[in-house]
């Protein structure tokens, strides 16, 4: 009986979860639609997901071979991204392990006020980052972007919680290897660090290339802007065109969709190793 109750209540939340599902891909799914179809057809009510007259070629080449540099400012946020994304992966990585496995004075202090700059809004200093870029004569250029985004405190906090779960007996064994401490680091509590670094890795993928607010300050030239400043752009030019705009919102998610199906087991045993511990 137990067995049975058991059963028809994972049938009850799966299916649940199912529908559920299909509430939250319906917007994907009809950007898809709309994408693929002529201006006509994406205003018929109800809604016809399937195209009658697939105009998915004309969309495209309006998107990447018209007058608006869709394609430069696609290759701005990747390089931007995949930049602020490394950077951040390695100095967190080292801080995070530094704060969880060695032992120095000042320790806690450090990680104290880690923590408290962590409830500062990043709204907060965006005078001071501003004035400070302008100092370093880095306005106006993607390394203003990069150098903002290559430091993490909230970051650092996720993977030193991860790295104190390491067991000193590995570090140690390496050490009586022979190992050094940059030896350890890169080879026992990286690989060891895997699923919270994919974790991190999407996790500030999607920022750096959701982000609006950063580059609207920072940039002034059309030609450095990235997808967020772009997409603005490109609307002045298709705001009255969705199935155009449709194309270039596929065009700007498509990167983020992949990077998640390529890392998401990674991501959920990093989310089941953190339950475990928790």
């Amino acid at each position: 009986m137990t067995k049975r109750k058991f059963k028809t209540g994972n049938l009850i939340f799966t299916a649940l979860f199912a529908l559920l599902s299909v509430f939250f891909l319906m917007p994907l799914v009809w950007m898809l639609s709309a994408a693929s179809k002529t201006e006509k057809e994406v205003w018929t009510f109800p809604i016809q997901w399937i195209p009658n007259d697939w105009n998915l070629v004309a969309n495209f080449k309006a998107v990447w071979m018209g007058d608006v540099a869709f394609g430069l400012f696609y290759m701005n946020s990747l390089k931007i991204a995949l930049i602020s994304t490394l950077a951040t992966i390695v100095i967190s990585a080292m801080a995070g392990y530094a704060l969880a496995k060695l032992d120095f004075k000042g320790r806690t202090v450090v990680f104290t006020l880690m923590l408290a700059f962590m409830m500062i809004p990043e709204q907060a200093t965006l005078v001071p980052r501003y004035i400070m870029i302008k100092e370093l004569g880095l306005y106006d250029s993607h390394a203003a972007l990069i150098l903002m985004g290559m430091f993490s405190s909230y970051f650092t906090f996720l993977l030193r919680q991860f790295m104190i779960g390491i067991h000193n007996d590995m570090l140690e064994a390496a050490e009586l290897d022979g190992a050094g401490f940059f030896r350890i680091f890169w080879s026992v509590a990286l690989p060891l660090s895997r699923p919270i670094l994919a974790t991190v890795g999407i996790i500030k993928f999607i920022w750096t290339w959701n982000d609006y607010q950063g580059p609207l300050i920072m940039l002034n030239s059309t030609k450095l802007y990235t997808i967020p400043l772009g997409m603005q752009f490109f609307k002045e030019e298709f705001g009255t065109q969705i199935s155009v705009m449709m194309m270039a919102s596929v065009a700007a998610i498509l990167p983020l969709l992949v990077l998640f199906l390529a890392l998401q087991k990674q991501v959920i045993d990093g989310i089941a190793i953190g339950g475990v511990k928790g």
